[in-house]
């Protein structure tokens, strides 16, 4: 949950994606090639992984497939979106700040907030609602939504198939004569479970680095793992369950019950991680609020009682969480410690023809 306060916020991440970029260019001469990296790894501080990587091991082949079908607009029904539209590698594959609701096909707008995608591997269910269990079938909603692509799933595989490059690509990737769903599934599965985030300045002070921390810093990590940690537990930043927080004053979206259809789990969503939250904004399934300042007040003076919110954010008729405002931006602080910038600027992730 990244808060940019102001238009010079707003320049300072594409400026340095810029200048990081020229970086690993200057850097990459007399190194191995980059798709002989293109394999999954474990970050030592991490869970296993949840991805079923016995049924689709990432591949060079199958990874740079996946990558190009990713930023492909003609699978969509009239060509003008792709899954990159509304997932930006600078914001860490989340939208930007200018689409609190990404838009669709002839630009319909969507009615939550695009969430980032990173740190997939390690995540049993996804979307807000956990509408999907398993990575590999989270792209078809996107693809058949009437407010995104708009396209069969039937008529995506279509496309593919009478394409000029794909098939030749599949089958390399693959070893298949015919591409099918199930492959075209597991190509842009094995570009996804490779978005890790894993290497901001928490990780370094996590991994024994002591100084990459400052002082606030610090005060702010204790100040979380007393009030936030409940919620968005380390390393992942979150315990992936679903709850109210009371991000909506009145309730019209439904979130988990929909999918549970149970009435406990009304209004609740999906803890989201935190990494990477500097880059994010806006925040909320309902993009309800621009920066952490604003989302913190929410937490210590906002909440109000509802028939399902959660009791660590609201108990005994009054907010649970108690906060300074010195206390707020030592969280803050904290909080953009997680932002990755070699995860936001890493060139395997560019768009690419090969």
């Amino acid at each position: 949950m990244i808060g940019l306060t102001n238009n010079r916020d707003r320049l300072y991440w594409p400026v340095l994606l810029f200048l990081w970029m020229i970086w690993a260019g200057c850097n990459s001469f007399g190194h191995e090639p980059l798709e002989d990296r293109i394999q999954f790894e474990k970050p030592v501080h991490f869970p296993e992984p949840i991805y079923t990587f016995r049924n689709n091991a990432v591949t060079e082949e199958g990874f740079k497939l996946g990558r190009t079908l990713f930023f492909d607009p003609a699978l969509s029904r009239d060509g003008s979106v792709s899954c990159s539209s509304c997932h930006v590698q600078s914001h860490a594959f989340a939208d930007t700040w200018l689409h609190p609701f990404s838009f669709g096909v002839e630009d319909r707008e969507g009615k939550r907030n695009a969430p980032p995608l990173f740190n997939l591997a390690f995540q049993r269910e996804f979307f807000w609602d956990g509408g999907v269990t398993h990575l590999d079938f989270a792209p078809i909603l996107a693809f058949e939504s009437e407010i995104e692509m708009d396209l069969s799933f039937e008529e995506v595989v279509s496309r593919i198939r009478r394409h000029t490059t794909y098939p030749e690509k599949f089958k390399n990737a693959f070893g298949v004569e015919e591409v099918t769903g199930p492959y075209v599934l597991h190509a842009l599965s094995q570009f996804m479970v490779m978005m890790v985030s894993a290497n901001s300045k928490y990780d370094e002070y996590l991994n024994g680095n002591a100084r990459a921390l400052n002082s606030i810093e610090l005060e702010g990590l204790a100040l979380f793992r007393k009030h936030c940690e409940g919620c968005h537990q380390e390393p992942l930043f979150t315990d992936l369950s679903y709850r109210n927080n009371g991000a909506q004053v009145k309730i019209s979206d439904f979130g988990r019950e929909i999918v549970t259809e149970v009435p406990q789990d009304r209004a609740k969503f999906k803890v989201p991680s935190l990494r990477n939250i500097e880059l994010t904004s806006p925040y909320m399934h309902n993009a309800r609020f621009e920066t952490l300042e604003q989302v913190l007040d929410h937490y210590t003076e906002g909440v109000i009682d509802q028939v399902t919110i959660d009791p660590l954010v609201f108990n005994e008729g009054k907010p649970k969480i108690k906060l300074s405002e010195e206390e707020k931006a030592k969280i803050v602080a904290f909080l953009k410690t997680l932002t990755d910038p070699a995860f936001i600027s890493n060139p395997i992730f560019f768009n690419s023809h090969d």
